[in-house]
């Protein structure tokens, strides 16, 4: 019994105040040579304190999925997660949702968890460079908005 209570540990309902510079809505604007790939996804992350908004825009010329989904090559896939930065690394745990951040269950595409990896290659005020573990590339992004961190409980985001 006791290894049950001492092994389990509580979550705050708050948010924590993640890291600070970055703190806003970052966006991918390409990808080298991104014409001549056969699929690639542009990303935008919006960093509200110890969370993390993902929108990813996917491009596919080639078609592995039912002609419903397909949507002429290109659509776009969502995520809510929670990050950590340790060092130069980013651990990021969450969910792929549907367009309004609630989760998403069924459908084309993704869903389940979204579990990235990323190294923090380079980052300043205006830019942050990140490379995902799984995926080489390096994702190079752009500070579009600054947002200012007020933790609220996590049911209400």
């Amino acid at each position: 019994m006791l290894f049950s209570i001492v092994g389990c540990q509580r979550h705050s309902e708050m948010q924590t105040e993640g890291t600070s510079y970055l703190h806003g809505t970052w966006v991918q604007d390409s990808i080298p040579h991104q014409d001549r790939m056969l699929n690639y996804t542009l990303h935008e992350f919006t960093f509200s304190c110890d969370s993390v908004y993902t929108t990813m825009h996917v491009h596919a010329k080639t078609k592995t999925m039912p002609d419903s989904c397909y949507k002429n090559g290109k659509w776009t896939e969502y995520a809510k997660a929670v990050y950590v930065v340790r060092e130069d690394s980013m651990i990021v745990e969450g969910i792929y949702t549907k367009e309004n951040w609630k989760q998403k269950v069924s459908g084309c595409y993704k869903q389940g968890q979204y579990l990235p990896r990323f190294k923090i290659v380079h980052h300043s005020a205006d830019s942050v460079v990140l490379e995902n573990k799984f995926d080489l590339r390096p994702i190079v992004l752009r500070k579009v908005a600054d947002l200012i961190c007020i933790p609220k409980k996590r049911w209400e985001m």
